[in-house]
């Protein structure tokens, strides 16, 4: 099981702030993890449309969307973040 955590409109649009699944042998990279998620569901789709935009986490520290998820205990997804 791969603990998910989700951040601002991502957890919105998803409606829940985490959840632990089972990833398919197939899903090796991040860009894997975030193709998978949005085919989970509506609330998955709309959240993740562009996924480019959304930024991850693995194991707190940033990941980019070609870098492996063996071994992750836990991957944060959040949208670009802005200063001010």
């Amino acid at each position: 099981m791969t603990k998910l955590v989700y951040f601002a409109w991502v957890r919105e649009r998803i409606g829940k702030a985490e959840e632990e699944i089972s990833l398919p042998a197939d899903v090796v990279t991040v860009g894997d993890l975030l193709s998978h998620l949005k085919g989970l569901g509506e609330e998955y789709e709309a959240a993740l449309q562009f996924p480019q935009a959304i930024r991850v986490a693995i194991n707190m520290e940033h990941a980019d969307h070609d870098e492996p998820i063996a071994g992750a205990r836990e991957i944060g997804l959040f949208p670009p973040m802005t200063g001010g």
